[in-house]
């Protein structure tokens, strides 16, 4: 998942999931039809889609903490899949600018990946103002 801060979706696939709309309802998506989102053939086409964006790729092992980043409007918040992250080849890729982590407590397995990507998204709209209120 490639998660613009512009409030925009960005999925690559290939997907492991269904887009139909009562899946997504089933899921408790129940305000699907505000969402705004793109599904992309794979990551490169995600990373074309958003040209110049600053891309932070979420890992267990990153170096940044998810705070210590000062969010901009266009930035792309980049999680992988729930059971194995990101690949090695992902995390190095010259679109990443940085590798972030989400602190955990020492022997604490990683956050599930829509938790995560909770935490990092609401960081980012908090420090841009929370646009949109």
């Amino acid at each position: 998942m490639c998660a613009g801060t512009g409030a925009h979706l960005h999925l690559a696939g290939p997907l492991g999931f269904n887009l139909e709309e009562k899946n997504l309802r089933r899921a408790g998506l129940d305000y699907h039809d505000l969402a705004e989102v793109s599904v992309h053939e794979n990551l490169e086409a995600c990373f074309e889609a958003l040209p110049g964006a600053r891309v932070y790729a979420f890992s267990a092992h990153g170096d940044v903490s998810y705070t210590d980043i000062e969010y901009r409007m266009g930035d792309a918040l980049l999680f992988g899949t729930e059971p194995t992250g990101l690949e090695d080849a992902v995390l190095s890729h010259p679109r990443v600018t940085a590798v972030v982590r989400i602190p955990m407590l020492e022997g604490r397995r990683s956050m599930n990946l829509s938790n995560a990507a909770a935490v990092a998204t609401y960081e980012a709209w908090r420090q841009l103002g929370f646009p949109g209120v």
